[in-house]
């Protein structure tokens, strides 16, 4: 019974990214990315609560991971294609399709390596790639931008589809990004993240399509430094490897 909190709430996730879609059939778009973003906080509690329940299980793990294959790769390639990507019948269909698959493929790639002992990204604490909640966010940001000013352009399926592909390549890269999980604040800092995050509520629930596009910046100009942060625990890890020299012998 302790598997039925978190299970319930990972099925919570996957009708709100169905529900997505069937909002986006009615063309009510801002609904359907709501529920987007409201199937990426509830995968976010899934595991949590099973925690705190003791309630894990293989059983819930391919739940989930079914959860955001419909929720993250689905739901937004085809909210994309009905909003934009339909004006380009083959491309944009083209780029849904990779986008979702990409989304699939990123998802096994995770499922086949839980039981692998050797996982630099994940032993140092970064992911491999973008998180698959997350590129649904990065995806849907010229939906972010067209809300807060319906810009043609912003609509325009040769602008949408090159960014859907390149976001898709970014889910199933091999660049390392960091992990929100692996994160610890220090005791000094503590009170000035929890005023942050308040700052940021308020924020996104008086601005919330601006502090969506403002996050999906942020978290865009983040690569470069996760990636060197990487490379630097990368360099220290070789040099801790390597094997110790005998000292020279003293010349005669």
């Amino acid at each position: 019974m302790r598997a039925v909190a978190p299970n319930a709430v990972t099925a919570m996730a996957l009708c709100a990214g169905l529900t997505g879609i069937r909002f986006a059939i009615a063309q009510s778009w801002e609904l359907a990315v709501a529920m987007v973003l409201l199937a990426a906080v509830l995968d976010g509690i899934d595991g949590r609560v099973a925690r705190l329940v003791r309630g894990e299980s293989r059983f819930g793990a391919e739940l989930d991971s079914l959860s955001d294959a419909i929720s993250f790769g689905v739901s937004p390639a085809l909210i994309l294609y009905l909003w934009s990507l339909q004006a380009l019948p083959r491309l944009g269909w083209i780029c849904a399709l990779v986008f979702a698959v990409f989304c699939a493929l990123r998802l096994a790639r995770f499922n086949a390596a839980i039981d692998t002992t050797d996982q630099p990204h994940k032993s140092a604490g970064f992911l491999t790639g973008i998180p698959a909640p997350v590129a649904a966010g990065l995806a849907m940001l010229p939906m972010y931008l067209w809300f807060i000013d319906e810009t043609p352009l912003l609509r325009e399926p040769l602008v949408v589809a090159p960014w859907v592909a390149l976001v898709a390549i970014l889910m199933i890269s091999s660049l390392a990004t960091f992990s929100w999980g692996s994160l610890r604040l220090r005791q000094n800092i503590r009170f000035e993240a929890l005023a942050g995050v308040v700052i940021l509520v308020a924020a996104f629930a008086s601005y919330p399509w601006q502090t969506l596009t403002a996050l999906a910046l942020a978290y865009l100009a983040m690569l470069p430094f996760s990636v060197r942060a990487y490379g630097r625990v990368k360099q220290q890890r070789a040099k801790l490897a390597e094997p110790s020299r005998p000292p020279a012998a003293p010349a005669p």
